[in-house]
């Protein structure tokens, strides 16, 4: 290092550690990532029948923000009981119909 600064890794060997061992990229899995790739799965499905152009994961994530993951969860179940799961699921979405 220029001037004789430590590396991070030198300061903290355990932070370097703990980064190294943190999934990179597409690896890293969360509970409201899994259950937005759930929704984008049947409704892409639903679009591509319909020949619409997919939704993508970031269009969905502005979609969703403001839902709390364990709403999705309600949102999930609902959706998958229904005739028709991408009409359900935005009926469920738009407040004016609550």
């Amino acid at each position: 290092m220029q001037g004789g600064m430590k590396s991070i890794g030198e300061i903290l060997p355990e932070f370097e550690k703990k980064m190294a061992d943190a999934p990179k990229g597409r690896k890293r899995k969360t509970e409201r990532g899994e259950m937005m790739r759930f929704f984008l799965r049947h409704l892409n499905y639903s679009r591509k029948n319909d020949g619409l152009a997919p939704i993508t994961m970031a269009h969905l994530g502005t979609i969703l923000e403001k839902i709390p993951t364990g709403d999705l969860y309600y949102l999930k179940s609902v959706c998958s009981q229904a005739k028709n799961f991408s009409k359900k699921f935005w009926w469920e979405l738009d407040p004016t119909k609550h």
